[in-house]
């Protein structure tokens, strides 16, 4: 099973490359000029054509349970329409109920997604604590492969993590070598809101937003990072969508702080306005959270990924229908959260970010890919177009034009956020373990293809902060 990739450019996070590239049994074992063609290979013309890693969403919810309902994105049509949009791998979320062992929540999502038509792995959320909790975090890293536990700082009453749960699990994870990453919203506050507002009358999705202000999220990432600064631990924040939490990040990376950002397609490029539309079902497409920012809060967002406050980008991609939706017909809070988009982003992406100059080729594949990749400690396996990674392979077309609409997307969802928006630069090809399952429009998928991919433990920014953990360890003073 060999693939050549001829002619094309290779675009990694740290240099650019006239090179052909071939793959053999699903993996990268040659990337050069004028290589020889083995006989039998498949051959792709790449001439025109970037040749870049395939994108990681960081960020996926495919058949979530949530709110009373399910999303209506599985793990077979959620993957397939990825690499419809040079999304190779996922990685989405296991999130146990209140008191639910964390091995069995896993157990079923592993289950789920062994329809899965490209790579995936699972962050792991923690909903409560006592001592079983942390042992089976512990198994989960050293028998799973999983590196990352998520914790929800909204969603009272349901799998809200309260700061004693959060001190508990972060200290776990800096044991184990895992990185912990919130959902930094106050919950308190959101509870609150919302029942202050229905009881003034606003019940449509325009409440939404209000429920969910941005210094909610500026307060949250504040005390998610002190607790972390104070533990010894680093930290990823999911979908920070506001100026308050990219503040927060900032200033603990000036400190010296181990702060990671992820920003979504859809903050950067959405606003607060589409609340108050006219139309019910179009405003409440648009339910999610955090909830899109009043205009100002995308440029920031914006600047911080160029600036290198935020390193990721994501989906948050989580599907429900218009009938999903109206479940919130009378009362916003009842809404299910959700957008799509992991076919849309790195087309987004790279209009808004490569074709204005916000970002260079190498910086569109550092924050669709290789970034992901180092922090969750699966590069260079991942999100590299080298020899010995996974032939995991977008090719890139720049001239190309697409316009994002859910009449035409993969996704399996009723309703698209970009709805109508042409953008220019969509994958020509997409590759997944080598071999071609994206051409020319049309999909080639496999079901059950993808492989559950672990994660190590301690990745590579664990050995500084043990070293600077060491030599802050308090003594105790002698005296007489």
């Amino acid at each position: 099973m060999a693939l050549m990739i001829k002619g094309g450019t290779v675009v990694n996070a740290d240099q650019t490359l006239k090179a052909d590239v071939l793959c053999v049994d699903g993996k990268i074992v040659q990337v050069g000029a004028d290589l020889p063609v083995p006989a039998g290979a498949e051959v792709v013309d790449a001439g025109g054509l970037y040749v870049m890693p395939g994108g990681i969403d960081p960020h996926t919810h495919m058949q979530l349970p949530f709110m009373g309902t399910v999303a209506t994105e599985d793990f077979y049509t959620g993957t397939a329409a990825g690499l419809a949009g040079g999304t190779t791998m996922i990685i989405d979320f296991v999130i146990p109920n209140p008191q639910q062992p964390l091995m069995e929540a896993y157990q079923t999502w592993r289950e789920w997604a062994a329809k899965a038509v490209s790579d995936y792995s699972f962050h792991v959320a923690v909903t409560w604590w006592d001592d079983s909790v942390g042992s089976d975090m512990e198994r989960l890293v050293k028998e799973e492969g999983v590196n990352s536990f998520k914790h929800f700082m909204a969603y009272k009453n349901a799998i809200m993590a309260e700061d004693e749960t959060l001190v508990n699990s972060f200290s776990r994870c800096l044991e184990l070598g895992a990185m912990p990453t919130v959902h930094a919203e106050n919950g308190e506050l959101v509870y609150h809101l919302q029942r202050k507002l229905i009881a003034m009358g606003l019940t449509g999705p325009e409440a939404h937003p209000l429920s969910r202000p941005s210094e909610v999220e500026g307060e949250a990432a504040n005390r998610a990072i002190r607790i972390a600064q104070s533990l010894g631990v680093p930290l990823y924040l999911v979908h920070v969508s506001c100026k308050e939490a990219v503040d927060e990040i900032a200033r603990a990376r000036h400190e010296g702080q181990r702060v990671y950002g992820e920003v979504l397609a859809g903050h950067l490029e959405l606003d607060d306005s589409v609340y108050r539309n006219k139309d019910w079902e179009f405003a409440a497409a648009h339910v999610m959270s955090p909830p899109f920012r009043p205009k100002g809060h995308q440029e920031v967002l914006w600047k911080a990924l160029q600036g290198g406050t935020l390193q990721t980008t994501a989906t948050d991609h989580c599907c429900f229908c218009a009938d999903q939706k109206a479940m919130g017909r009378n009362d916003f809070s009842r809404i299910p959260n959700g957008t799509a988009g992991v076919e849309d982003r790195m087309m987004v992406l790279w209009d808004s970010g490569v074709n204005s100059g916000r970002l260079t080729m190498n910086e569109f594949v550092a924050v669709t890919s290789t970034n992901a990749a180092k922090i969750f400690n699966v590069y260079p396996q991942k999100g590299s177009v080298s020899v010995g990674a996974d032939a995991d392979i977008v090719l890139w077309d720049p001239a190309a034009s697409h316009t994002l609409s859910a009449k035409t997307h993969h996704q399996n969802i009723d309703f698209n956020i970009f709805e109508g928006r042409t953008v220019q630069g969509k994958p020509a090809y997409t590759i997944s373990q080598g071999k071609v399952v994206f051409a020319n429009g049309e999909l080639k998928v496999e079901r059950g293809a993808g492989r559950y991919i672990k994660r190590p433990a301690f990745p590579n920014i664990y050995e500084a902060v043990e070293r600077y953990n060491r030599t802050h360890v308090p003594v105790p003073v002698e005296r007489d």
